[in-house]
């Protein structure tokens, strides 16, 4: 009896794991650069703390609520940053609308001037720029250095994340959002 226990024991846990992965997998496979996407096994909720569009208006999370976002956190002094932004604006353009959104959070000190020098300078001017001054949204996500880039299904969660800079405008990322949008 204590075998039979046993072995239905293990099989419900290896059911349960199974189940788990597979609620895990990304949408489509992940190459390329993309590989290096850290897939969380369970959806995160995404910071409710408000961050400012560039005119100052507060914004949240939530007000893009049923889309699939690519969010990218990011500093006027980060060169990482300023060689994938021109790939994040690439993506935007391309798939951007009803259903996908890149959203770009500068944290930390970027003043509103070197924010719209940054964005000049490397010939962007299709992203939305919001601010996170105070790094609350940052810290809240646990965005410990820059570029961080966060993708976010259509029910608001955070399913996987990305540290260091990566060509958001590859085959390979537009099959992962295209998969996440379908």
């Amino acid at each position: 009896m204590r075998k039979l226990v046993s072995a239905l024991l293990y099989t419900s846990l290896a059911l349960v794991a199974n189940g788990a992965l597979a609620e895990s997998t990304p949408p489509a496979e992940l190459t390329g650069e993309m590989s290096a996407l850290n897939w969380h096994s369970e959806p995160r909720e995404l910071s409710d703390m408000a961050f400012q569009s560039r005119d100052g208006a507060e914004t949240t999370f939530a007000d893009h609520e049923g889309k699939v976002l690519v969010v990218n956190f990011w500093a006027t002094w980060c060169a990482p940053c300023r060689e994938e932004m021109p790939s994040l604006a690439a993506l935007q353009d391309e798939m951007g609308g009803e259903d996908f959104e890149v959203i770009t959070i500068a944290t930390g000190r970027n003043p509103p001037a070197a924010v719209d020098r940054f964005f000049e300078e490397i010939g962007v001017d299709s992203l939305p720029i919001y601010m996170d001054n105070s790094m609350k949204v940052a810290r809240s996500m646990a965005v410990l250095g820059l570029p961080v880039t966060i993708v976010v299904d259509k029910e608001g969660n955070e399913v996987a994340r990305l540290t260091g800079g990566a060509d958001w405008n590859s085959a390979e990322a537009k099959a992962l959002i295209q998969a996440m949008v379908d």
